[in-house]
């Protein structure tokens, strides 16, 4: 895997850190633990495959369905590591 420059730097987990593994989790099957080593993996799949499939297609309503999609995907990244930092360093 690759290292966190930002770690390296910093010393701290940034808020991809976790992301290469849970990619490696999810394409081994192992869903769960996907998901527990970087929930916003899965809203970030889900985000990217909509917007692949709207640049071929007339979705209806496809701008209020990417902006519900991106804000769900920043909310998810940013709590699951609002969460991690707290648990880490408490």
């Amino acid at each position: 895997m690759l290292p966190c420059v930002s770690k390296k730097i910093t010393g701290m987990d940034c808020p991809g850190c976790g992301i290469q593994r849970s990619i490696s989790f999810l394409l081994k099957g192992e869903l769960v633990d996907s998901f527990l080593m970087y929930p916003g993996l899965l809203p970030i799949a889900t985000l990217f495959t909509f917007l692949v499939v709207d640049f071929f297609f007339t979705i209806k309503h496809s701008e209020k369905i990417k902006l519900f999609l991106t804000f769900f995907t920043l909310g998810t990244v940013v709590v699951s590591y609002i969460i991690k930092m707290v648990f880490l360093y408490l």
